[in-house]
């Protein structure tokens, strides 16, 4: 119970701190809609020369891109969450500070992000999916069970997002330097998770593939959820399958690293 404890204080932590910067949110509310819209007549341009892409009539293609919107900054799929700081600490020297508290390292990192997660997706997320939702055509459900079920999808994509970018984030243990890391994880999150484009209409093999790996996990499976194109079980299991592997592969890569920690500068 205190170990509990001690984790929710620290996820308590990590959603006041992203609350605190209130101009910051009020500005990525209006780029998210901004966008939003910006995408919204580009899907449906594009979804009335090829209808039911993916799978997806024009209803459920918005429905997507306000998702994604609301999900951008939630599942830091561009970097900029946990995973930024870490490195630092890592690049300064700082975390043989963290090791020496009495909390494992990456319950600790999880519990900070998932409460940076749970600000965004309540201070950023959810007004540009409501405008969305109020001015544009939309595919959502009324039945309350398939809103549980995506809420649950949705925080089994966080861990996921999370045990990416700790897992890439301890490569700085080695290189030193987290500008690399960072690039990297901005151009494989917003292909990947089908922030861009639905991962349903990318052509096979390709498709298949890119469906495959755990960014899938992060907007295309909470979305398939919400829209009824899959079964909450079948996304739970792909979603919880990676969390498993990833956290794993992080703990293993973190006993690693931390074996023989030499503090930057002495």
């Amino acid at each position: 119970m205190g170990s509990a404890r001690l984790y929710a204080a620290v996820a308590a932590g990590g959603f006041r701190r992203y609350a605190t910067y209130r101009a910051a949110t009020a500005a990525g509310i209006f780029t998210n809609t901004v966008f939003g819209v910006i995408l919204v007549y580009t899907y449906l341009a594009l979804w009335d020369e090829r209808p039911h892409l993916g799978g997806y009539d024009q209803a459920q293609a918005v429905t997507y891109v306000w998702l994604g919107q609301c999900l951008y900054s939630t599942l830091a799929i561009q970097g900029g969450g946990a995973e930024k700081d870490l490195m630092e600490r890592i690049r300064t020297g700082e975390i043989a500070v963290d090791l020496y508290r009495p909390a494992d390292l990456q319950l600790w990192w999880l519990a900070s992000d998932l409460g940076r997660a749970l600000f965004q997706v309540l201070g950023r997320g959810v007004i540009p999916f409501a405008f969305g939702a109020l001015f544009f055509p939309s595919a959502l459900p009324t039945d309350v069970t398939v809103w549980a079920a995506f809420a649950v999808t949705l925080v089994l994509a966080m861990v996921v997002s999370f045990a990416i970018r700790y897992l890439l984030a301890l490569s700085v243990f080695w290189i030193m330097d987290g500008m690399g890391i960072s690039q990297f994880l901005m151009v494989t999150g917003i292909f990947f998770s089908g922030m861009t484009f639905p991962l349903n209409a990318f052509p096979d093999p390709y498709g298949d593939i890119v469906r495959a790996l755990p960014w899938a996990a992060q907007i295309q499976m909470p979305a398939d959820v919400l829209m009824g194109e899959t079964s909450p079980l079948t996304a739970y299991a792909f979603q919880a399958l990676w969390a498993v592997v990833l956290l794993a592969a992080g703990r293993l890569l973190q006993s690693a690293a931390t074996r023989r920690v030499v503090v930057q500068g002495g």
